[in-house]
C-alpha cells in the first residue's frame, strides 16, 4: 500500500467533532426581566401620585368616605367610629367634635362668644348683627338720599359717599375742583363743611355707636422742606370732630381720631383734590367693644 493510500485511509477513519456555538438573543439587556420590574415600579409611582391627588383635593369628609368605602365593617355599621346607645355614637350638643361622622363644633372648648348656640346651633349674636346691618342700611339710605326724604341738601350730595363694611357705616366727604371743605390755609371750614358735619350729626344723633374719624389728604410736592400732610390731615379730623360735638354728639362717643396724609389714596392721581377727604365711621357694637 502506497504512502497516499494510507494517508486516505487515516482521513476516513478519523472521529467527525461537531462544534455547537450557543446563542443567547437579547443579552445586552439581560431578558426581559426589567421589563417586569420597570412596569411594577411604574404601576406603584402612579398610586403614590393619585394617593397626593387625593389627599390634596378632598375635603376631611370626602376623605373619611374613602376610607369607609375599604373599611370591612361598613354592611354591618354604617359609622366607622362606632359607638352605641340611642345615638349611636352620636351626641345632641353642637359643641361635641363626633369622629364617627365628621359633624361637631370646630373647637372642643369655645369661648363664650364662639359657642353655637340655640337648636340649630346659631351664634347668638346673628340677631343682633342682622338687626345692626340692616340700621346701619338705613341711615346709609338717609345720608344717600335713596330713601326719598333724605336729610342732605342736593348740592351737598356730590361731596359724599358712604358704604357699610365690617368696621361700620363710612360716610366719606371729600374735596371737589372749585368746591373744598376747607380754606386755603387748609384749617378754616367752609361752609360746605359745616352743613356737612351738622348734617352728619343730626344722623348719627339717635344712635349710641362709638365713632371714629379719618383725615386724609392729597400728596405735596417733594420740594417742599416738610410733608405737611400728616399735620394737615390730623388737624382736619380734629376739626371735624368739634364741629360734630357742637351738632349734638357726645365727646365720649369718640374712639379714634387719626391723619393718614397721603398714605390712602381714593383717586389714582396722588395730586387729585379728590384725596382730600374726610372719613366718619359710626362703629359697629363689637368693633367699639373690640377696640377697647
Amino acid at each position: 500500500m502506497t504512502l497516499g493510500c494510507q494517508m486516505a485511509d487515516a482521513r476516513a477513519n478519523a472521529p467527525i467533532i461537531i462544534k455547537r456555538k450557543k446563542v443567547v438573543a437579547g443579552s445586552g439587556h439581560h431578558g426581559g426581566a426589567w421589563k417586569v420590574a420597570y412596569a411594577d415600579f411604574v404601576t406603584a409611582m402612579m398610586a403614590f401620585f393619585m394617593l397626593m391627588w387625593l389627599l390634596n383635593a378632598t375635603t376631611e369628609n370626602q376623605r373619611k368616605g374613602i376610607a369607609d368605602y375599604f373599611n370591612p365593617t361598613i354592611p354591618i355599621n354604617r359609622i366607622s367610629g362606632g359607638g352605641d346607645g340611642m345615638f349611636g355614637g352620636e351626641s345632641v350638643f353642637s359643641e361635641d367634635a363626633l369622629p364617627q361622622d365628621g359633624t361637631g363644633g370646630v373647637d372642643k372648648s369655645p369661648s363664650e362668644e364662639r359657642q353655637s348656640q340655640g337648636d340649630t346651633g346659631v351664634d347668638k349674636n346673628a340677631k343682633a348683627r342682622a338687626q345692626e346691618d340692616r340700621d346701619l342700611a338705613t341711615l346709609q339710605e338717609k345720608l344717600s338720599g335713596n330713601s326719598g326724604e333724605s336729610a342732605v341738601a342736593d348740592e351737598l350730595l356730590e361731596h359724599i359717599l358712604t358704604r357699610v363694611t365690617d368696621e361700620g357705616l363710612i360716610v366719606e366727604v371729600f374735596d371737589l375742583p372749585g368746591a373744598p371743605l376747607f380754606a386755603a390755609d387748609g384749617q378754616t371750614p367752609t361752609k360746605i363743611l359745616a352743613a356737612l358735619a351738622a348734617m352728619i350729626a343730626r344722623v348719627f344723633a339717635p344712635t349710641t355707636n362709638q365713632i371714629a374719624i379719618n383725615g386724609h389728604q392729597h400728596a405735596f410736592p417733594v420740594v417742599l422742606k416738610t410733608d405737611p400732610g400728616w399735620d394737615l390731615s390730623t388737624a382736619q379730623a380734629h376739626i371735624m370732630r368739634k364741629r360734630l360735638e357742637t351738632g349734638g354728639l357726645a365727646g365720649k362717643r369718640f374712639e379714634r381720631i387719626a391723619g393718614w396724609s397721603d398714605r390712602k389714596l381714593a383717586h389714582p392721581n396722588p395730586m387729585a383734590v379728590r384725596n382730600n377727604r374726610l372719613e366718619i365711621i359710626l362703629l359697629r357694637q363689637d368693633r367699639a367693644a373690640a377696640g377697647n
